[in-house]
């Protein structure tokens, strides 16, 4: 059975604005984006009244997709180089990887291009790792919304935060 993003949104909102408002707690006084225009506009993203999801857990990861992408957008709005932004390469941590509103948008962009690269490697650990990040579910509730045994998930996300520490810190072979 599948369900439109307009029957789902108002199960999954209040989840979704808690982990979005969790998200950009640490954002600087006087941010232009708050937890519910990142919410609402992830809903614009996914294509109001368009597609059609599996199940609640299928629209979540869409929807924490679609955050993602709204907060890169965001980060490289604002490092513009014509607003004078000065990027540098920063490191992240592969044990604790900070929650975006923590992160830099240095680090967020620096992430975003090594996720980018690790979906070449592992679609599905790309995936976990958006829903880990992004969405702030755990190993398990991750595992569920992809349909996957929490054990592969474990496995998963060892491996993921493996390769992109290795990627974020330069020490990649060529």
């Amino acid at each position: 059975m599948t369900a439109p993003a307009d029957d789902l949104f108002p199960a999954v909102y209040s989840e979704l604005r808690r982990l979005a408002a969790a998200r950009l707690a640490d954002e600087r006084a006087g941010h232009t984006l708050t937890a519910t225009a990142l919410v609402h506009e992830a809903y614009l993203r996914l294509g109001a009244g368009g597609p059609a999801f599996a199940n609640p857990g299928h629209f979540f990861a869409a929807a924490a997709e679609a955050m993602r992408r709204i907060l890169i957008d965001h980060a490289r709005g604002r490092h513009a180089a014509k607003r004078g932004g000065a990027a540098r390469r920063a490191d992240l941590d592969a044990d604790a990887l900070p929650a975006p509103d923590a992160a830099g948008a240095d680090d967020l962009l620096a992430l975003d291009d090594a996720l980018t690269r690790f979906a070449a490697v592992d679609p599905r650990g790309a995936e976990l790792v958006t829903l880990r990040y992004f969405a702030g579910l755990t190993v398990p509730q991750a595992a569920a919304a992809l349909g996957i045994a929490p054990r592969s998930a474990d496995r998963l996300w060892a491996f993921a935060k493996a390769w992109l520490y290795r990627e974020l810190s330069g020490e990649r072979r060529e």
